[in-house]
C-alpha cells in the first residue's frame, strides 16, 4: 500500500481527539442548558431575512434547509425566494457517506455530474449549462474553494442556485455559472459540545478516517470553534486507481447582539494515481468497457494543493441598517500528468502525454449595506454591494506525440514519451500566464406591498472585466478590459401561507474572447479583436409549495446563450446562440412519518440557433440530455428502533456527442441502496452506515462534454460499497 500523504494532516486527527477528550468537562460544565439542543450537529440559530451570516432552520427530515444564500440579498427563505434552490444539510451529506460536492449534488434533478476538460476537476451541469468547481463560492466569496475537488467533510451546507446569477452574485471569474451556481457553507459549531469520530472503508480497500470537534464558549456561548480533519488512502474500486487525501478546516464565529463574524482556515492534499481518464471519440462512441476497468496509463497522476481561508463579519448599526464585509484568498498548486485517449467506434485508443503545473494566488471581497424603511404602506429593502476579485494564474506545460495504447478492452501500458511535441514554460518554474480583476457595484431594492404578500425586486450590476494573459515565458502580456451592466427583476406573489408564486428575468457575464491569428491554417480577417462579454438571458416562473412537512418547486425557464464562431469569411464573431427551454419539479421532505422523499425531474430542449450560413441551425447541443431525474426515500422502520433503509435512483436520458447530431451515448439509470444504524453505546451515540452505489454494475457512459466545444465522455463507477462508523463520545 502506498504511504499515506500529508501525515501531517494525519496526525492533526489524533490532536484534535486529544483537544475534545480533554475538554469534554470543561465545555459541559460552561454550556448552559438553555442552549442545549437534542441534535448536537445543529446550531440554534433565528432566521434573519437576508442575514449574510444566520442559517435559518431545517425542513423536516433534516435533507433540505429552508433557506440559502441569494448573493447580495443574503440568506433567503425558500418561499420569499423569487428564483429557485435547493440547500442540502450536513445531515444527509453524513447519511449518504458523501466524499465531495459531487457526491451531494447526485441528489438534485436539475443537476448532472461530469469531470474538466483534460483533467479531473469535479464539473457540475445545471439547467444544461456548465459550472466549474473554480466557479462556487464559498460562504459567498468566488475562488476561494479548492479548485478541482472539495471534501464534503468541512460542508454545513451545500446550496446550489438555479439560473443566471450574476447580478447576485458578480460575474463568475472561471466564465461559468450560466445555468446556476453552487454556493458551500462551512460547518459552525453547535450549541452543544461535539467528539465525533468516523471511521470506514469502501470497494477497492481504500480506509477512511475523520475527526468532527466543536465547542461553544465564552459569555452566553457567543463564541464556537468547529474543527474537521479527514484522511483517506487506497483503491476505490477501479482497477488500480488509488486516492490519498488529507484535509482539515477550522472555522470559528462569534454571535452577538450586533456583531456576527466567522473565519474559515482549511488545507486540502488531494492525489490520484492512475485516474481513470476521460475518453474522446473520433466519431461515434464505442460501447463502455466494464465499470471497474481502468484505461489510465500507471505513470499518470494528478496532484493538488489547497490553502484557503475566507473571514466574514456583518454589524448592525440599527434594527433598519446593517452592513457586512467579506474578505477571502487562496494559494493553489497542481501538478498533473495525464494520458486522455482518443477513441474510434471499434475502442481503439490512441494517447499522448500531457504534463500540467498550475499555480494559482487569489484574493476575492465582497462588501455591503442594508437599509430598510417604508414609504406609506409600501416596505423597501435597499442593498448597496460591491465586490472585487484578483488572480494571478501561473501554467507551464509539456505534451508529446501520439502513441497507440490498445483497446478499451484490452488497453496497453505504454511507456511514457520523453520526446516533446510542444511545451510552454518551465515546469519547475511557472510563469504567471494570467491576470484577473473583477470589480462590480450593485444595486438592489426589494419592494413589499399587500402586508407582504407581493414583493418585488428591482436592482443592477455594474461589472468591470479586466484580463491581462502573458506568453508562457511572463512577458508581452495582452489586455483585455470591458464592462457591462447587467439588470435584475424579481417579481414573488403568495396568496396563502402554503403557496409562493414568482417570476424573474435574470442575466449572466461571461468575460469575451478574442480573435485568433488563424483558424484551421487561414488567417482571421480580425485577428486580435477582443469581443464585448457575453450576455446570457434568462426567463423563468414558477410556483412553491410549502405545507411545513413537504416543500416543492415547479419551474419553466429560459436561457440563452451567445457565443462566438469563425464565419464561412474566416472572421471571429457572435454568431451563434444555445438556447435551452425547460421545465423543472422538485419535492422534498417528509411525505409520512417514517417516510422522507427527495428527489424530481427536469426536462431541458437544448437548441442550437442564431448558427452561421443555417449550419446546425435547430439541433440540440451536446452534453444537454432531454429528461434528468432522481428519486430518494427513506424509511424509519417501525420494527427495529433506529434502523433506517434508503433508496435512490438517478435517470438521465441519452446525450448527442457531436452538434450534427449523428451520434449520441445512450440514456442510463442507477440504482443506489444504503441502511443506517443508531445505537447506544456506554450512553453515547454509534452510528453504523452502509451503503452500495450502482447496484447492478451498470457499464454507461454517464456524459459527453463539459468544455465548450468538446464532446469527451466519462464512465460512470462501478458497483461501489461504503461502510462506516461514527461514535459521538
Amino acid at each position: 500500500m502506498s504511504t499515506f500523504r500529508l501525515s501531517r494532516v494525519g496526525l492533526s486527527v489524533f490532536a484534535a481527539l486529544t483537544l475534545g477528550t480533554t475538554s469534554v468537562a470543561w465545555s459541559a460544565d460552561s454550556t448552559t442548558d438553555s442552549t442545549k439542543s437534542a441534535d448536537t450537529n445543529k446550531t440554534e440559530v433565528i432566521t434573519v431575512h437576508g442575514s449574510q451570516v444566520d442559517l435559518g432552520g431545517e425542513y423536516e427530515g433534516g435533507q433540505v434547509a429552508r433557506a440559502s444564500r441569494a448573493g447580495l440579498l443574503g440568506n433567503v427563505d425558500m418561499m420569499d425566494a423569487p428564483f429557485s434552490s435547493t440547500s442540502y444539510t450536513s445531515k444527509l451529506i453524513a447519511d449518504q457517506q458523501a466524499k465531495s460536492v459531487a457526491d451531494v449534488l447526485q441528489n438534485d434533478p436539475t443537476v448532472r455530474v461530469a469531470k474538466g476538460f483534460g483533467n479531473f476537476q469535479e464539473l457540475y451541469m445545471i439547467r444544461g449549462f456548465n459550472v466549474y468547481s473554480d466557479d462556487m463560492t464559498l460562504n459567498g466569496v468566488y475562488g476561494i474553494l479548492p479548485r478541482q475537488y472539495v471534501a464534503a467533510e468541512m460542508i454545513e451546507r451545500a446550496e446550489v442556485f438555479r439560473g443566471a446569477n450574476s447580478f447576485l452574485n458578480g460575474a463568475a471569474p472561471g466564465g461559468s455559472a450560466i445555468g446556476g451556481l453552487v454556493n458551500i457553507v462551512p460547518k459552525r459549531a453547535g450549541s452543544e459540545p461535539l467528539n465525533r469520530v468516523t471511521l470506514g472503508t469502501q470497494s477497492g480497500g481504500q480506509g477512511y478516517a475523520a475527526m468532527d470537534w466543536s465547542r461553544r464558549f465564552g459569555d452566553n456561548q457567543s463564541d464556537g470553534l468547529r474543527i474537521n480533519v479527514v484522511g483517506r488512502n487506497g483503491e476505490d474500486g477501479i482497477d488500480n486507481e488509488d486516492t490519498q487525501l488529507g484535509a482539515m478546516t477550522i472555522g470559528w464565529d462569534h454571535q452577538g447582539d450586533k456583531l456576527r463574524l466567522s473565519a474559515d482556515l482549511g488545507y486540502q492534499d488531494h492525489h490520484i494515481d492512475s485516474p481513470r481518464p476521460s475518453v474522446t471519440p473520433s466519431s461515434s462512441a464505442p460501447s463502455a468497457p466494464d465499470a471497474s476497468s481502468n484505461y489510465a496509463q500507471d505513470w499518470t497522476y494528478t496532484d493538488e494543493k489547497q490553502l484557503f481561508g475566507v473571514v466574514r463579519g456583518e454589524y448592525d448599526f440599527s434594527d433598519d441598517t446593517s452592513a457586512w464585509l467579506a474578505v477571502g484568498g487562496r494559494h493553489g498548486k497542481e501538478h498533473n500528468l495525464l494520458a486522455n485517449p482518443s477513441s474510434d467506434s471499434d475502442g481503439n485508443l490512441s494517447i499522448y502525454a500531457y504534463e500540467n503545473v498550475r499555480e494559482d494566488n487569489i484574493i476575492s471581497a465582497d462588501t455591503g449595506v442594508r437599509h430598510e424603511f417604508e414609504t406609506g404602506s409600501i416596505g423597501h429593502s435597499v442593498v448597496l454591494s460591491a465586490s472585487a476579485y484578483h488572480a494571478a494564474l501561473g501554467n507551464a506545460y509539456t505534451m508529446t506525440g501520439y502513441s497507440d495504447a490498445g483497446t478499451l478492452y484490452d488497453y496497453s501500458q505504454v511507456g511514457q514519451d520523453t520526446d516533446i511535441t510542444y511545451s510552454g514554460g518551465d515546469l519547475d518554474d511557472p510563469k504567471v500566464t494570467e491576470r484577473d480583476n473583477y470589480s462590480s457595484l450593485a444595486l438592489a431594492d426589494t419592494i413589499s406591498m399587500f402586508e407582504d404578500q407581493v414583493k418585488v425586486t428591482l436592482g443592477g450590476r455594474y461589472q468591470r472585466i479586466d484580463v491581462i494573459s502573458y506568453g508562457y515565458d511572463g512577458k508581452d502580456g495582452d489586455r483585455y478590459a470591458k464592462n457591462a451592466v447587467t439588470p435584475f427583476t424579481g417579481v414573488v406573489y403568495q396568496p396563502t401561507l402554503d403557496w409562493t408564486l414568482y417570476a424573474n428575468y435574470a442575466e449572466a457575464l461571461l468575460p469575451g474572447d478574442t480573435a485568433s491569428a488563424t483558424n484551421n491554417g487561414s488567417s482571421v480577417t480580425n485577428a486580435g479583436e477582443v469581443m464585448s462579454p457575453l450576455r446570457s438571458k434568462q426567463y423563468e416562473m414558477g410556483a412553491k409549495y410549502d405545507n411545513g412537512h413537504f416543500g416543492g418547486t415547479v419551474s419553466v425557464f429560459q436561457i440563452s446563450k451567445p457565443s462566438y464562431r469563425y464565419t464561412s469569411d474566416n472572421t471571429f464573431t457572435d454568431n451563434g446562440e444555445q438556447r435551452n427551454r425547460g421545465i423543472e419539479l422538485s419535492g422534498f421532505g417528509k411525505v409520512l412519518d417514517q417516510v422522507k422523499v427527495l428527489g424530481g425531474v427536469t426536462l431541458i430542449d437544448a437548441e442550437l440557433v442564431k448558427t452561421d450560413d443555417g449550419e446546425d441551425e435547430g439541433n440540440t447541443a451536446i452534453g444537454v440530455p432531454k429528461v434528468t431525474a432522481n428519486l430518494n426515500l427513506e424509511w424509519a422502520t417501525p420494527f427495529v428502533d433506529g434502523l433506517t433503509l434508503e433508496g435512490r435512483s438517478v435517470y438521465t436520458g441519452s446525450q448527442y456527442i457531436d452538434e450534427d447530431n449523428d451520434n449520441k451515448i445512450p440514456s442510463w439509470v442507477r440504482f443506489d441502496l444504503g441502511a443506517r444504524y443508531k445505537m447506544m453505546v456506554d450512553k453515547k451515540p454509534l452510528t453504523l452506515r452502509a451503503r452500495v452505489e450502482n447496484v447492478a454494475d451498470k457499464d454507461y457512459w454517464a456524459s459527453t462534454g463539459g468544455y465548450p466545444g468538446s464532446n469527451y465522455l466519462v464512465q460512470g463507477a462501478p458497483r461501489t460499497f461504503v461502510v462506516s462508523a461514527s461514535y459521538d463520545f
